[in-house]
């Protein structure tokens, strides 16, 4: 059975739950994959299952079983502007028997739910917890406007009251009517917060609800009624203001979610009927005229066309696509109408998988984030204490009066509530994942967006990530005057290798019709060629290193692959082990965008830009000087580009390994940031790399780093501005300057510029 697994920041974690586990009677096996977070047990019984989250959770971490997220249903919360009170939904939902597992994640406003009664139900529980919910669907953001629209009239009406009570003190109005007009306005503006901050208290935890609500009724208490419902109007305003700063953010990501119509054509023998796409098979035809977005993945049948890929891979010009090409859900047919078989249903393609996993990233924690939690949750019961105490302590001891002490610990308790400090990460790190998506960029996690934005070194692989991947034959040398023999051999050994190398000489001898022979006993030699037995005699086709393995002589040879290799070739030597009979020079071409990218790159300060291919000396100084990186390492075998990269990490470097998430995973998984290229077309390079560029070049990873960088800049000024207002708050407190309304000004509107601040990132071109 599978299980997801949260909570994980490094393989030791996995390792840690492994040997965990298996000490457990009845586990028989245990297998934890760091990099995608999955889990996955053999067990003797499937009663032992059952007991699994509980023995995770004990060792630090949470498991979920993944067949159980299929009765999950996702819903919307409105109103939550804080971890703490996706906590308080949590354990409020926890204690009610028909609910089976809940998460809530603040960043995203969502929670997902597994429970046995019904959708209504639901909605009310987490009203009762002081907060909105409505099932995530298109259908319900109207409900959702509304909601705002709610919350906007209360905190309108409570300052009508407000302000009608403050121009009445000026003007001679009874005392009584003034204050119950103060006492309108708190009851009004304070209903909402008063009924979470008791269902906070009631599940323990002691969020911002309570620490207002206890200020407002404690100032109400002491007679300052017009502080009590400057507190309680002022928090309220800065919640809705808060509230509608964040959806800006969480909608960056739903904004992915809209790109994808909600119909498409079938075609059904002759007829083209609109159908719903949830109701689209595999294998069903589609129909896609000009200027429509495309609603399913697939694979064209007939037709040519022009499509605008920007909203999946963040490119700036369309690419021409023709029969057999893949297409992709949410990207735009400019030109020719098109039939296309539907390769993918509604809930598996690339947008869909980029949105989960977007959305999966959001709710890894980054280690800034984790801190700073740890932080807040240690700082509110300290002030909540420390803020009793100067209720009480002082004038028991004689020192002023009992309302001037009450009033300063309720001041301090305003003061506790750290939720600029707890907002600063998360908004930046949701702003700048959200950026990043719709350029065409998977960041998966806040870690792996610090990582980035601390690289100092970035590794290429070589071949389909700086060149084209696609090499072609530049030149075929026979040494026994036979040249069609040589590439007929050469087909006969290659045709059974996927390697590009080996695909460009097949591809030489297709064109020119020369068929393969008749062979057996193929086999891959691994970093240096392959051979294969023809009419009885061996035959090896692989690098000049293999020949020379071999003891073969080159003879006259060796100066012509000198100049060939000089000049940027690859060779593949063709013969037995007692002869070479020719060899074929194959060459790649450099991708127009990398140069420029490289360029930006170095603008953007990055210290050393290397190159790792499995090519000669002469081929890797050519295209190392062609591109413009700073260094390359040559000749090496896959699993030498793993000690290439441990070299630069060893020299001091945090190293960044761009592949294509395939070959080069060991390489990708041992540099401090694994970044995976051409993740639409591969859903391997989507699960294992950290960051994806969906895009098969390199066009985006400069605004990557400046954009990882700018976060990580944001973090810091948004924690730095939260820590000194508290400070200077506290500070203000005990000589009486720091009034009640001023706290809650302080801590709203900190909490405002903040997330303001981390909203930046969304418009970062």
């Amino acid at each position: 059975m599978e299980f997801r697994v949260n909570g994980m920041d490094c393989p030791s974690c996995a390792a840690t739950i492994e040997k965990g586990l298996q000490k457990t009677k009845g586990i028989q096996s245990v297998r934890v994959n760091y990099g995608t977070g999955k889990m996955a047990v053999g067990a003797d019984d499937r009663s032992v299952y059952d007991l699994i989250p509980s023995q995770v959770r004990k060792l630090g971490f949470e498991a979920e079983p993944m067949e159980n997220n299929k009765n999950m249903q996702t819903y919307k919360i409105e109103g939550m502007d804080c971890g703490s009170c996706a906590m308080t939904i949590e354990k409020h939902l926890s204690k009610n028997p028909s609910v089976q597992a809940v998460k809530v994640n603040f960043s995203t406003g969502k929670m997902q739910i597994d429970h046995s009664t019904n959708q209504k139900e639901i909605i009310k529980e987490v009203q009762r917890a002081g907060f909105d919910a409505s099932l995530d669907s298109v259908r319900n953001r109207e409900t959702s406007a509304d909601n705002k629209k709610k919350g906007a009239s209360t905190t309108t009406i409570s300052g009508i009251f407000l302000a009608l009570g403050f121009i009445g003190s000026f003007t001679g109005v009874t005392s009584g009517l003034i204050t119950a007009l103060y006492a309108a306005a708190i009851v009004i503006g304070g209903y909402k917060p008063a009924r979470s901050a008791f269902y906070a208290i009631k599940s323990g935890s002691l969020d911002m609800n309570v620490l207002m609500a206890s200020a407002a009724i404690g100032a109400a208490l002491i007679g300052e009624w017009f502080e009590g419902a400057t507190v309680v109007w002022l928090f309220a305003l800065g919640n809705t203001l808060q509230n509608r700063s964040i959806e800006r953010t969480r909608d960056s990501i739903r904004s992915l979610m809209n790109i994808t119509p909600s119909e498409a054509t079938v075609k059904k023998g002759y007829q083209l009927i609109r159908k719903p796409v949830e109701e689209v098979e595999i294998n069903d035809i589609i129909v896609i005229k000009p200027g429509e977005k495309l609603p399913l993945d697939g694979e064209i049948l007939s037709g040519a066309s022009s499509i605008n890929q920007a909203p999946i891979t963040g490119e700036s010009l369309p690419v021409d696509k023709q029969e057999g090409d893949t297409v992709y859900a949410g990207t735009v047919n400019e030109s020719g109408s098109l039939e296309v078989k539907v390769t993918k249903l509604v809930e598996d393609t690339t947008i869909a998988k980029i949105i989960h996993l977007v959305e999966e990233a959001q709710e890894k924690k980054a280690p800034t984030q984790a801190f700073v939690d740890r932080f807040a949750s240690v700082y509110t019961p300290i002030v909540f204490i420390l803020a009793l105490l100067v209720m009480v302590a002082p004038p028991l001891l004689g020192f002023g009066t009992w309302g001037e002490w009450l009033y300063k610990g309720l001041a301090l308790l305003v003061v506790a509530c750290p939720c600029a400090l707890v907002i600063s990460t998360p908004v930046a790190i949701v702003s700048a994942i959200g950026n990043a998506a719709k350029n065409g960029v998977l960041i998966k996690g806040g870690t792996f967006l610090e990582k980035a934005g601390a690289i100092q070194a970035i590794a290429f692989d070589k071949t389909g990530t700086l060149t084209e991947g696609k090499p072609k034959v530049a030149e075929v040398i026979s040494l026994q005057n036979n040249r069609e023999e040589l590439i007929s051999i050469t087909r006969t050994i290659e045709e059974h290798s996927t390697h590009p190398i080996a695909q460009a000489i097949t591809t030489y001898a297709e064109e020119r019709s020369i068929p393969a022979m008749e062979g057996e006993a193929f086999k891959a030699i691994a970093g240096k060629g392959a051979q294969a037995t023809i009419n009885g005699v061996e035959y090896f086709a692989g690098n000049p290193k293999l020949f020379h393995e071999m003891e073969v002589p080159f003879h006259e040879l060796e100066e012509r692959m000198a100049s060939l290799q000089d000049n940027g070739n690859t060779l593949v030597v063709v013969g037995t082990q007692a002869e070479v009979l020719g060899l074929i020079a194959v060459a790649d071409t450099i991708r127009d965008i990398t140069v420029q990218s490289i360029q930006k790159l170095k603008q953007v300060g990055m210290r050393e830009m290397v190159m790792l291919t499995g090519d000669n000396e002469g081929t890797a100084k050519k295209i190392a000087g062609e591109t413009g990186v700073d260094r390359y390492f040559a000749e090496l075998l896959p699993e030498d580009k793993v000690s290439a990269v441990k070299k630069l990490q060893a020299e001091g470097k945090r190293v960044a390994m761009v592949g294509d998430g395939i070959n080069d995973a060991p390489a990708l998984a041992t540099a401090d940031l694994g970044i995976a290229m051409g993740g639409a077309g591969t859903d391997t390079a989507m699960e294992t790399a950290d960051i994806v560029l969906m895009a098969d070049n390199l066009e985006k990873l400069p605004h990557t780093i400046r954009l990882s960088r700018k976060a990580l800049d944001i973090i810091k000024q948004n924690i730095w501005f939260s820590l000194i207002t508290k400070l200077a708050a506290l500070v203000l407190i005990f000589p009486g300057i720091l009034t009640l309304w001023m706290a809650v000004l302080s801590d709203t509107g900190a909490a405002l510029i903040v997330i303001l601040n981390s909203m930046r990132l969304l418009k970062k071109k």
